[in-house]
């Protein structure tokens, strides 16, 4: 047996905004940082886990300081109980009193928790030597319901309701790790459509998108319609009929003004409508999608918790679901959304623009789409071209795809130099 020596934390920060790359309606100058998780062990393999919180730059501290307050439920504890039993130690987390309280399940402490428990999912799958998508999607229907916590779900997802949709996708699970393994797992890119680049980059940015075989671009939009109405030209010029567009505006609307705004842009003939309002605004994403019709709304990349999505799907408030790997409580509670978005028929395509996000993203869209949903139609991953070179494992894609991870882990693991290089000193600001 071996137990947790160690509780390593780093506040990672990249200057992003020198370059404006990630910039956008609501966040003009974001610097890209991840406040990130080591967990040492005394066992002989020299495993680590790996996990992060990704942030924007200030408050990343913060961020650190909130993971580092779980050490004593860690330190000291035995490493293959925790692991054998990942539902109990994400319920153990979820529900302690004092720290529910700080939520409950939203917010800085929830996000902590998520770090913690994607640290140990990534160093399980490194002990049994598989990369994470492959370890979840090879668990039975039984072990992945025992992962969940159904609480608050059980009037629209009940236990029984995901063993339905598991034991449905059980047949051709083989098939479908051969298919994604040969064939990759479709993708988009965010990456000419930052707010704060010329026209011309966005412009040679489409087209290098056409190039490399995306057929799906987004742009963030927002700021002012003239500009977006110009933007959107260039790049609906530039990507021809073929290639969808879809936008995104940051929450940057209020609920009518959304209506109109997005009427301006229609013409474009957008893929959908990303986070148009405060994306814990229920009723007013639900009043946007019966308004821009069909057109569809997609959000999900600041939804607090399992609760939230649940609200959003029972609502038809949301018509694309977008899961992030480190806004929830960790693995287990996207395990919870996507089995959601199958019981309610929606497509997943999950939220990657940040540092870390599409190595960690890919493993749960692979095992959604082997194990869950059984399909990667209508399905995307977000694609940003930044700050993979920093990770142990980068993505890797091919003709618009992202091929299928192979080494154990989650990819969560950075570089070390890159952990020293780019240490946040706030003496240094």
């Amino acid at each position: 047996m071996s137990k947790i020596t160690e509780f390593r934390l780093s506040d990672v920060r990249f200057p992003t905004s020198l370059s404006l790359d990630g910039s956008d309606a609501m966040n003009p100058d974001p610097d890209y940082s991840a406040a990130y998780l080591v967990i040492g062990t005394d066992a002989s393999d020299g495993h680590e886990g790996h996990g992060f919180v990704f942030t924007i730059g200030r408050g990343n501290d913060v961020e650190v300081e909130a993971i580092r307050s779980l050490e004593p439920y860690f330190v000291g504890r035995e490493v293959e109980a925790l692991l054998a039993d990942m539902g109990g130690t994400w319920r153990e987390l979820v529900y302690d009193s004092q720290l529910r309280w700080l939520g409950p399940e939203k917010g800085v402490m929830h996000m902590a928790i998520g770090a913690a428990v994607n640290a140990l999912w990534d160093l399980r799958a490194k002990r049994e030597g598989l990369p994470l998508w492959q370890l979840l999607s090879r668990l039975t229907p039984d072990e992945i319901v025992d992962l969940v916590d159904f609480r608050y779900l059980s009037d629209a997802l009940t236990r029984d309701d995901a063993l339905h949709i598991l034991r449905a996708a059980q047949d051709g699970r083989e098939g479908r790790e051969a298919s994604l393994i040969e064939h990759g797992y479709p993708a988009y890119t965010t990456t000419p459509g930052w707010l704060g680049y010329s026209d011309e980059k966005l412009a040679r940015l489409c087209s290098e998108a056409v190039s490399d075989g995306f057929t799906q671009i987004k742009l963030k939009v927002g700021a002012d319609r003239a500009d977006d109405i110009r933007r959107l030209g260039i790049a609906r010029d530039t990507v021809g009929p073929d290639v969808r567009i879809a936008v995104d505006a940051n929450q940057r609307w209020d609920r009518d003004e959304a209506i109109e705004w997005i009427s301006l842009l229609a013409p474009f003939d957008l893929a959908w409508v990303e986070e148009p309002t405060n994306p814990d605004d229920v009723l007013a994403h639900a009043a946007i999608s019966r308004a821009i019709a069909p057109t569809p709304v997609a959000t999900g990349e600041h939804g607090a918790n399992r609760v939230m999505f649940k609200q959003f799907l029972q609502a038809d408030a949301l018509q694309v679901l977008q899961i992030d790997a480190t806004r929830v409580a960790g693995v287990n509670e996207n395990i919870a959304i996507l089995l959601l978005a199958a019981k309610f028929g929606v497509p997943v395509c999950p939220h990657a623009g940040g540092v870390g996000l599409c190595e960690l993203v890919q493993h749960l869209a692979m095992f959604d789409s082997i194990a869950i949903s059984g399909t990667t139609e209508g399905r995307l991953i977000e694609f940003v071209d930044h700050l993979h070179e920093h990770f142990v494992e980068p993505v890797a894609l091919r003709n618009g795809r992202y091929r299928a991870p192979q080494q154990p882990g989650s990819g969560a693991q950075m570089l070390d130099e890159t952990v020293e290089r780019f240490r946040f000193s706030p003496r240094l600001g």
